[in-house]
């Protein structure tokens, strides 16, 4: 075949394509939208697989909680339909496009799964993952596979769908997808807290999230962070600012509000956001490029929220700026591009139990430095039998999570 990009029909003519691609080791890089092209290193493949045809609404019932559709549809259009039903993605999917450079709302549903991308509320909700019900896909072998179902609980055989959450496309290209989704809150407000030292701002957050009041975002931003913000009480506050959203039914939400704001009068002055301006200020979080200078890297540190504060002072420590969300538990930071900076923010992540990934970086520090953390011995040799299993070839997009393979 001619090198070019290819918008296979159907899963028929897709498995079709891979057979081929399988069959003389011929590279394949899977883009949905594209906004996403930019996490991860690059693929070296002259073929690709453009999945944003291949969208639309397959199912949804709302009294079901389950919503079916192809892989690239947009998260957006999927909001919609969702809104009308007041439901919603409670997994928060991020829109991370404007952060590599790309249009917003563009994300598509196969892209948010494949790179297991959750955005705030995932303290309370649980991962990208945990909401996906089933999964139709093409594998390396050019083989067609379902995974899962359309009904919440099912227990059949080995959860695949959970193991392709987060392959970024190496072991399976994903062509139909079931999520589970949730009610939407009808109301949210958001309580803040200024002037928190990191250490202060986490047992704060770990106070309220181990309380029964149903805390469903816990952040806590430093003064260069909170000053980005486009949210007029966060940016005019003059420091640092701690965040714990609340969202339910009216009555909840304003008792728990009431109860939650009481508790953390005790930490510093309390600040109150109500729904427009709640929803900006935790958008701006999930999407993360509001926050982050234009041409600084960018990672993401995942540690044990206790250590959350301690390892953003270490971060700052090496010239670097970063926010906490997750209650601690991530840790966003960026930087001028730099591999020794890059190496001493991950080994400030391992020595805390965690790990980092270099979300956003200039092709030359991609190339000094592993995109995602490198995997133990153990985990290389399992990763590395997964793929073979799936991708014997290694023809889907190769090089993606690891430069030599």
């Amino acid at each position: 075949m001619t090198p070019g990009t290819y918008r296979p029909a159907d899963d028929r003519e897709l498995a079709g394509l891979v057979a081929w691609a399988a069959g003389g080791n011929v590279p394949l890089e899977i883009v949905g939208a594209a906004t996403l092209r930019g996490f991860g290193h690059a693929v070296p493949a002259d073929h690709v697989v453009d999945m944003s045809a291949r969208a639309g609404v397959v199912d949804y019932q709302p009294e079901e909680l389950v919503l079916t559709v192809e892989a690239g549809t947009p998260v957006a259009e999927i909001e919609v339909h969702l809104g009308e039903a007041r439901q919603q993605l409670a997994f928060e999917p991020p829109d991370l496009g404007p952060l590599f450079g790309a249009p917003a709302a563009r994300a598509t549903m196969g892209g948010i799964l494949a790179g297991n991308l959750s955005g705030p509320r995932r303290v309370s909700a649980g991962a990208a993952r945990d909401h996906a019900l089933g999964v139709e896909a093409v594998t390396g072998r050019g083989e067609a596979i379902r995974a899962g179902g359309r009904v919440v609980k099912n227990v059949t055989g080995y959860d695949l769908t959970k193991l392709l959450c987060g392959s970024w496309g190496t072991l399976a290209i994903l062509t139909r997808l079931s999520v589970k989704v949730l009610p939407a809150a009808e109301k949210t407000r958001t309580v803040l807290v200024a002037g928190l030292a990191a250490a202060d701002a986490c047992r704060a957050m770990g106070e309220v999230l181990s309380s029964p009041h149903e805390v469903t975002g816990a952040a806590h931003l430093p003064r260069a962070a909170a000053s980005r913000s486009a949210v007029g009480y966060v940016s005019a506050a003059g420091g640092a600012v701690t965040a714990v959203r609340i969202e339910g039914p009216p009555a909840s939400v304003l008792a728990r509000t009431e109860t939650v704001t009481s508790l953390l009068s005790e930490y510093g002055e309390v600040e109150e956001l109500h729904g427009t301006n709640s929803r900006r200020f935790w958008k701006e979080l999930r999407d993360v490029a509001a926050l982050v200078g234009p041409d600084e890297a960018v990672m993401r540190l995942s540690v044990p929220p206790a250590s959350g504060g301690e390892v953003l002072g270490a971060v700052e420590a090496l010239g670097a700026a970063g926010w906490l969300d997750w209650g601690g538990g991530l840790v966003w930071c960026s930087f001028a591009p730099s591999a020794a900076t890059a190496n001493a923010i991950r080994e400030t992540a391992a020595g805390a139990g965690g790990h980092a990934t270099l979300v956003r970086a200039p092709q030359d520090l991609k190339d000094a430095v592993s995109v995602f953390h490198p995997q133990t011995r153990g985990r290389e040799v399992l990763s590395r039998r997964i793929r073979e299993g799936f991708d014997p070839a290694g023809i889907l997009n190769p090089g993606r999570m690891a430069r030599d393979c």
